[in-house]
């Protein structure tokens, strides 16, 4: 009888390690609610804590901009075309960068020598290295690309990188946008580059939207002049990017990227019919899509008169609008509103490289897996449109281009191993078709 109490205890011991073991496995894959110390790429500083239809996208620029907009969704629109690399969908949308720069058509490294951010409490800064990386052997990056540290202005590069859009079926890049002259704290202007990316896209039939950064002075007033002149500039151009509203209206689509640092009531001068500036009816009327961080901003972005609201965050569990437990919740409230929702996915999220701090908002990529968990929850809650974040965001390792092993002197880089460069772009073809053959169903 002993022996048979010992047997049990042991099995019971066994099976109590076994489930300790998958729950801690599980836990990169759907990490736990709650608002983490930082915001993936948010500023670096402590955290304080008339409606658009909803529309089904198209590529075709066949109306002109202007009117109230009636509520109602085109349930029948279809969203691809065929590319170089294959059939793109324009409902897929990924999240692209042009800051890079080196010493061949720069004459410097940028942003591959991105400095070692310091923590904003002296205490915690005080544990951590400081300085700046030392390209190309140690750049800003937890991977390395197969590119070698690039220049965004060369063509090759550019070509390469409309070719592995295409290749990853997503239809839309969406430019991360200063207005000329004006660059992030670690970059230089590089608004003069939009043609040649446009030029780019066009070739491969993908679509360009703008995805309006934050910079110092931006405000309601200074956004519409900011649309204005890409509208003025880019909007003729065949890759610019419009949105086919219910009534037939094809309208430009921005994503302002931390929109909730402008407070809802100067936004309504600007999104509502009557707003003191407003852009609505006018020529350059479009569909503006506010970035939501914590769960009161959706009402703010109700009430500021945007068209609805994206997330952008690849870390699962950091912010209210990023876990994907919330984004049911989300759904129901923009569909109340007459509110796109457009659920941001990631491969995963690693900035230890600039922020050597920050290692508990990491989330690993575990092969592809957290990819397709996050894949998986955006279909879920039947989105218009999914975005990837991103292409090309090195420094905090949500990048799906083409990376390669390194190992250098003082470093070993990540890579995507066991499988090949090409990985991420063919699961976001994979899930891009996936969601597209859903589509069809869900509006049978």
């Amino acid at each position: 009888m002993a022996r048979l109490r010992r047997k049990a205890c042991i099995a019971l011991f066994l099976f109590t390690l076994f489930i300790f073991g998958t729950m801690m496995g599980l836990r990169t894959l759907k990490p736990t609610d709650g608002f983490s110390d930082l915001a993936p790429g948010l500023e670096l500083l402590p955290m304080i804590g008339g409606k658009m239809d909803r529309r089904s996208a198209s590529r075709d620029a066949t109306a002109s901009p202007g009117q109230a907009r009636p509520a109602g969704i085109n349930t029948k629109t279809v969203l691809s075309n065929s590319g170089p690399e294959g059939i793109i969908f324009y409902d897929v949308h990924i999240f692209y960068y042009t800051w890079y720069g080196n010493p061949h058509l720069d004459g410097k490294y940028i942003h591959w020598d991105h400095i070692l951010v310091p923590h904003w409490d002296p205490k915690i800064a005080s544990s951590y290295p400081r300085g700046r990386h030392m390209p190309p052997e140690d750049i800003g990056s937890s991977f390395y690309p197969e590119l070698s540290p690039y220049s965004s202005r060369d063509p090759d590069v550019l070509e390469s990188h409309m070719e592995q859009i295409g290749a990853s079926a997503a239809g839309v890049l969406v430019l991360s946008w200063y207005p000329p002259g004006l660059a992030d704290d670690n970059g230089e202007p590089a608004e003069d580059l939009v043609p040649a990316v446009l030029d780019a896209a066009y070739r491969h039939n993908l679509k360009v939207a703008f995805h309006i950064q934050p910079y110092r002075g931006r405000n309601d007033q200074s956004v519409h002049d900011n649309i204005k002149y890409i509208i003025d500039r880019y909007g003729d151009h065949g890759a610019f990017y419009k949105f086919t509203t219910s009534t037939g209206k094809s309208l430009p689509l921005f994503y302002i990227y931390d929109s909730y640092l402008t407070p809802p009531e100067s936004w309504s001068e600007f999104l509502t019919p009557t707003g003191s500036h407003s852009v609505r009816g006018s020529a350059y009327d479009s569909i503006f899509i506010a970035l939501i961080v914590e769960e009161r901003h959706k009402h703010d972005i109700l009430a500021a008169g945007f068209d609805g609201m994206y997330t952008y965050f690849a870390s699962n569990g950091f912010s209210f609008g990023s876990s994907h437990q919330n984004w049911k919740a989300i759904k129901a409230f923009c569909d109340g509103n007459n509110l796109l929702f457009i659920p941001s996915v990631g491969p995963g999220y690693i900035d230890t490289s600039i922020r050597p701090w920050n290692n508990h908002n990491m989330r690993n990529r575990v092969n592809g897996r957290y990819y397709e968990t996050a894949l998986q929850a955006a279909l879920n809650v039947r989105p218009e449109i999914v975005t990837i974040t991103s292409f090309n965001e090195w420094h905090e390792g949500t990048q799906i281009e083409r990376a390669v092993p390194k190992k250098t002197v003082t470093r070993v880089y990540l890579d995507y191993q066991p499988h090949g460069p090409d990985h991420y772009l063919e699961l976001t073809r994979r899930w891009a078709e996936q969601f597209n053959k859903e589509k069809e169903q869900w509006l049978m």
